[in-house]
């Protein structure tokens, strides 16, 4: 699997590689990513990269998935197995009713903006959700979306296993998205 242009850095996985390819872009795409994970206001960190990564598994982009799924493990202090609760979305034990309720949200903003319904939004109040942590699920899906479709768009490489990707977790979700600027 080759990227569809000639990278910088061939050597560079998934959006790493974009990134080094267009700094001029990166810089933006770094700090909105850091706005939107690395905040405890509302959601925290850890439930913020759940969202992330499960969107990115509902669309399929292994690297974004991956990654962002092992950050949430480095939040939590978990193996990186702990992804396959991640894969679970809204029917994992391992997460609280407001999550499992935000994650039906983005799941519906992984499928269309428009397929948001008030539904879920009553659901996700009625489960504790505030106002700001919707909209953050809603942003933080949507930008997801953007960045499965940049990474996959290019047909950027990704390692196939997940311990591959617990450094890069670690460094996501200790040291954050601006560390290169």
């Amino acid at each position: 699997m080759s990227c569809y242009i000639q990278l910088s850095d061939p050597t560079l996985p998934g959006i790493i590689g974009l990134l080094n390819y267009r700094p001029e872009t990166a810089k933006p795409l770094c700090a909105l990513a850091e706005a939107l994970l690395r905040t405890d206001e509302g959601l925290s960190a850890l439930e913020r990269e759940w969202i992330a990564s499960y969107v990115s598994y509902l669309n399929g982009c292994h690297f974004c998935h991956t990654s962002h799924g092992a950050a949430s493990c480095a939040h939590a202090h978990r193996s990186v197995d702990m992804i396959d609760e991640i894969e679970k979305g809204p029917a994992s034990d391992q997460i609280s009713n407001k999550l499992k309720a935000l994650l039906v949200i983005a799941g519906q903003v992984q499928k269309g903006g428009k397929c948001v319904t008030e539904a879920a939004i009553h659901a996700a109040r009625a489960a504790g959700a505030t106002d700001l942590e919707i909209h953050d699920t809603v942003l933080i899906a949507a930008a997801f979306c953007m960045y499965n479709r940049y990474v996959d768009g290019l047909h950027t490489w990704a390692p196939a296993e997940r311990e591959a990707y617990a450094e890069e977790g670690r460094q996501m979700a200790f040291e954050g998205y601006m560390r290169h600027f």
